[in-house]
C-alpha cells in the first residue's frame, strides 16, 4: 500500500518492498582494488529486525517473476574529492582526494533465481532520498523492462539521509533513516556524509561485479555493470560521471533520468566546498555509453534545458513529450505492476484522473514516462552488451526564455520530443507542469481531459480512435520508443475505452 508519494526530486513514499531474503550470514574483508576504487568488506545476506529490507520501491513478490531479493552490508573507507580549479561546464574535471572516512551501508539485490535466466547485466541504482528515506525509484518504475530482459538490479544506500536521517530536499526533517526504521537490523550502519557518497557508490559498483565473498549475486556470471539514478540521484550521477568516471572505470554505462541544470555539489562544508555551474553537461570524452532520459518538467522546472547536449556516438538524450517528473505510475500503480495491462488502462482512463496520493490541486500527470524508461533500460542494456545504439530522437520544442517555455499545439500538448500514442492520438492535455498543492505536487504535472465536443471532433467513432491509436503505437515501436510488450497493452487499453462511442 502506498501511503504517500514524494518522488523527487523524485519519488514516492510508500510501503517497503516485499519478498523474502535468504537467512545465512558470512563476512569477508577485502583489500583489493579495481582501478582507483577500493573493494569494501561484504556481509550478508542480512537478516533480523523486521525480517525484510526497508526500502520504498516495487511491492510485488519477486518470486512471482522468477527473481529473488537479498540485502547485504558494505563496509570500508570512502574518499571525498575536490578540484584545484573551478569546475567547468564541459564536465571534463580533474579531481583528487581531500579526505577519507569510514562508512557502513547496504545494498538490496534483485536477481533472477536461475542462472540461465540472467542476461549478464546488473543495473546499480543510486537510492533516491529526496523524501527523507531510501527509495528505489527506477526499480519501482522500470522493473518490467529489467525482468523481461533478465537483468539483475541493485539499489545502493549512498547518502546520509537514507542511513541516519537529516533533512529532505525541501527542508523537512527526515527522522533517522534506516537506523531509526529498524534499529536491530540497521543500527551499525553509518555514513560520514554526502561528500563521501560518490566513492561509496563506486565501491558498491565494484561489489556488483560479483567477485567478492560472499557473492551478492550468487552464481550469476556478471558481464556488465550499469549505473543508474533518477532525479536527485541523477543530479549526483552527473557529478560522479564528470568527476570520477574516466579515472575509476567502475561502470560500463550510465542511465541518467531526470537530471537538473548543473548536477550536485562535488563537496560541501565542513570540507572544502566545490560546486558545478549551471549548464554543466556530461563530459563527452567517456568510453562507455550514457543514456539521458528527460521529462517536460526537467527542462523547465529544473532548467535542464541549459544543460542540453547533442547526441554523440556514446551519448543519447530522449525528452518525453507529455511526460512529467513524477506521475500516476510512480504514485501508486507502478509499484505492483507486472505488465498485465492495468497501468495502460489507468493511463487512458483520464476521466478518473485525480490529485493522486498527495491530493494535489489538479489531476496529476497520466503520461508515458514509465514506457520511455522501459525502452531506455532495454536499449541501454543492448548498447552496453552488444554495441547497438538506441535510436535518436528530436528534442521537445522549447523557447529558451528565461524562463524556458514548452511550445504546444492547439490541444496543449508539446511539439517535438519522443512521441508515444498517448500524445499523438490524445484524449487529454498531458503536461509536466501546472499543478499546485503541498509537498512535491509541483513535480506531478497535470492531466486535463478533453471535453465531449473536442473528443467528438477528433474521433467520430470508436473504431477510428482505435485505428489511429494502434497505428501510432506501431509507429512508436518501429522508432524504438515503445517496447512491443508495452505496445500490446496499450492497444488493448485503447480498445477498452469509450472514446468515440457517444
Amino acid at each position: 500500500m502506498v501511503v504517500a508519494l514524494l518522488p523527487v526530486l523524485c519519488l514516492v513514499v510508500g510501503a517497503a518492498s516485499s519478498g523474502t531474503a535468504t537467512a545465512t550470514a558470512t563476512a569477508t574483508t577485502a583489500t583489493s582494488t579495481t582501478g582507483a576504487t577500493a573493494t569494501p568488506a561484504v556481509t550478508g545476506p542480512v537478516t533480523g529486525g523486521t525480517g525484510s529490507p526497508t526500502l520504498v520501491t516495487a511491492t510485488f513478490d519477486p518470486s512471482a517473476a522468477g527473481y529473488t531479493r537479498a540485502e547485504y552490508f558494505l563496509e570500508g573507507t570512502a574518499t571525498a574529492y575536490m578540484s584545484d580549479v573551478p569546475l567547468t561546464t564541459d564536465g571534463r574535471w580533474t579531481v583528487h582526494p581531500q579526505s577519507t572516512a569510514p562508512y557502513k551501508t547496504r545494498m538490496v539485490v534483485y536477481r533472477p533465481a536461475k542462472a540461465k535466466d540472467f542476461n549478464g547485466t546488473v543495473f546499480v541504482e543510486w537510492a533516491n532520498v529526496s523524501a527523507g528515506s531510501d527509495t528505489g525509484a527506477q526499480w519501482g518504475a522500470g522493473h518490467n523492462a529489467a525482468l523481461r530482459d533478465g537483468a539483475a538490479w541493485v539499489v545502493v544506500s549512498a547518502q546520509a539521509v537514507g542511513i541516519q536521517g537529516g533533512q529532505t530536499i525541501i527542508g523537512e526533517p527526515a527522522r533517522g533513516g534506516l537506523r531509526a526504521a529498524d534499529p536491530e537490523r540497521y543500527g551499525t550502519l553509518w555514513s560520514p556524509g554526502d561528500n563521501y557518497s560518490y566513492d561509496i557508490y563506486a565501491q558498491a559498483g565494484v561489489v556488483a561485479r560479483n567477485r567478492t565473498a560472499p557473492s551478492v549475486l550468487g552464481d550469476l556470471k556478471v558481464q556488465h555493470v550499469i549505473a543508474t539514478g533518477q532525479s536527485q540521484s541523477a543530479f549526483r550521477l552527473v557529478t560522479y560521471i564528470d568527476a570520477l568516471a574516466t579515472s575509476s572505470h567502475v561502470f560500463d554505462g550510465y542511465l541518467v533520468q531526470s537530471r537538473n541544470a548543473r548536477g550536485s555539489a562535488l563537496s560541501t562544508p565542513p570540507l572544502a566546498p566545490m560546486s558545478s555551474q549551471v549548464g554543466t553537461i556530461i563530459r563527452t570524452d567517456l568510453d562507455v555509453p550514457v543514456f539521458i532520459l528527460q521529462t517536460e518538467s526537467d527542462l523547465t522546472l529544473f532548467n535542464a534545458i541549459t544543460a542540453r547536449q547533442p547526441d554523440t556516438n556514446l551519448i543519447r538524450t530522449w525528452e518525453g513529450a507529455g511526460a512529467s517528473h513524477a506521475d500516476f505510475y510512480q504514485g501508486a500503480i507502478g509499484f505492483g505492476d507486472l505488465g498485465n495491462g492495468a497501468a495502460e488502462r489507468k493511463m487512458l482512463d483520464v476521466a478518473s484522473a485525480d490529485g493522486g496520493p498527495l491530493r494535489c490541486a489538479q489531476p496529476i500527470n497520466q503520461g508515458p514516462q514509465y514506457l520511455l524508461l522501459n525502452a531506455a533500460i532495454h536499449h541501454l542494456g543492448r548498447w552496453v552488451a552488444d554495441g547497438v545504439a538506441p535510436p535518436r530522437a528530436a528534442p521537445i520544442d522549447v523557447s529558451p526564455g528565461p524562463p524556458p517555455v514548452i511550445n504546444r499545439d492547439l490541444y496543449g500538448n508539446a511539439f517535438g520530443g519522443v512521441r508515444t500514442p498517448v500524445v499523438d492520438v490524445p484524449i487529454a492535455t498531458l503536461r509536466g507542469d501546472g499543478n499546485a498543492g503541498g509537498s512535491f505536487c509541483y513535480l506531478f504535472g497535470s492531466t486535463v481531459p478533453f471535453d465531449a465536443a473536442t473528443l467528438a471532433s477528433l474521433y467520430p467513432s470508436h473504431a477510428e480512435y482505435v485505428t489511429r491509436f494502434d497505428n501510432a503505437t506501431d509507429a512508436a515501436v518501429r522508432r524504438g520508443f515503445v517496447l512491443p510488450e508495452d505496445a500490446e497493452n496499450l492497444k488493448n487499453a485503447a480498445a477498452a475505452t469509450t472514446v468515440g462511442t457517444s
